[in-house]
């Protein structure tokens, strides 16, 4: 069977760096799997790698999507395995990149996200309920039947919460029960899977501190100014987005922009505990610990190391 080399990882632990060191290493190509990159025009707030920090590399599933759109996970799991199957064609290691873990599921497991019922009548009934109580109260509803996906969704993900109870309160199974009887059929591809994360949790936390804050340097408010002034609704799912969401109720009047910045910060950093939460659930994962913010030589080690791990064989490079 065919493998992926599988990067993951909470929100700011070099995944895109290493990524682009390991597919030079393997004359590999990156497929991201990040489900706020697939869209054009949201690169600030999504840490979408620069052209430079590309290194010549190609990745592909950057751009894919319009933000207005209802972008789905069984669409992309669709549109990346085409993009490992073509990168093996030509004889190259595909290398995923990304910490969205329904994504990586989907393109590894091949998971047929139509395999349960669906009624849209229970579906706007969840919606309503979801309104009167608010994502995070709704999540942690779903989190009493199913912490498996709770862990998985962020509060403001409506639409995948309410998939998550219409599916429990039609078949009295949990999407992950259903996910769990999908992954009895043989997975599309096989994976080395790599999670990166810090030996200390404060030094993950000032990291993700750190590249928020400068994403607001960078340019994010004028980069939601941007999609809203092209008539970008601020309550569609791309919107939702850590960043995008705070930034634009920054600009309603809604809070200060020293408000919203803070509020980013906490809430990347919530995100990353339910990133990790999701992959020490998983036995199958190898865990890469950094003891400090990594620089070129420590990920030039690191990729060394993990392409001989992958390909079975020493590297004399």
């Amino acid at each position: 069977m065919d493998r992926l080399l599988v990067i993951t990882g909470p929100t700011a632990t070099g995944k895109t760096a290493l990524g682009v060191a390991l597919a030079k290493r393997l004359d590999g190509e990156v497929i991201s799997a990040d489900s706020m990159q697939i869209y054009r025009g949201m690169d600030v707030g999504t840490a979408k790698p620069t052209a430079e920090e590309m290194e010549g590399v190609p990745h592909h599933m950057l751009d894919v999507a319009d933000p207005a759109e209802d972008f789905s996970a069984a669409k992309y799991a669709k549109m990346a395995a085409a993009c490992a199957e073509d990168i093996l064609a030509r004889g190259k290691t595909p290398v995923v990149v990304g910490g969205t873990g329904l994504y990586i599921d989907g393109l590894i497991r091949g998971t047929d996200y139509a395999a349960a019922p669906s009624d849209p009548a229970t579906r706007r009934a969840i919606e309503r309920e979801y309104d009167a109580l608010g994502g995070e109260a709704f999540r942690e509803k779903l989190a009493a039947v199913d912490p498996a996906r709770a862990a998985l969704l962020h509060p403001r993900d409506k639409k995948r919460l309410v998939r998550a109870w219409e599916v429990y309160a039609l078949t009295g199974k949990t999407i992950t029960w259903h996910d769990e009887q999908s992954r009895a059929v043989p997975p599309r591809f096989g994976a080395y899977t790599v999670a990166l994360d810090f030996a200390g949790r404060q030094a993950l936390y000032d990291r993700i501190d750190r590249r928020a804050r400068a994403m607001f340097d960078a340019g994010l408010v004028e980069e939601v100014e941007h999609l809203l002034a092209a008539g970008l609704s601020p309550n569609c799912t791309a919107m939702q987005a850590i960043g995008y969401k705070e930034v634009a109720q920054y600009l309603s009047g809604e809070c200060a922009l020293d408000e919203a910045v803070d509020t980013v910060c906490r809430a990347s950093r919530r995100y990353a505990k339910r990133q990790l939460t999701w992959l020490r659930s998983r036995p199958d994962i190898r865990w890469l610990r950094w003891e400090a913010e990594p620089g070129r030589a420590a990920l030039d080690e690191a990729a060394r190391t993990l392409a001989e791990e992958y390909a079975g064989r020493p590297f004399n490079s």
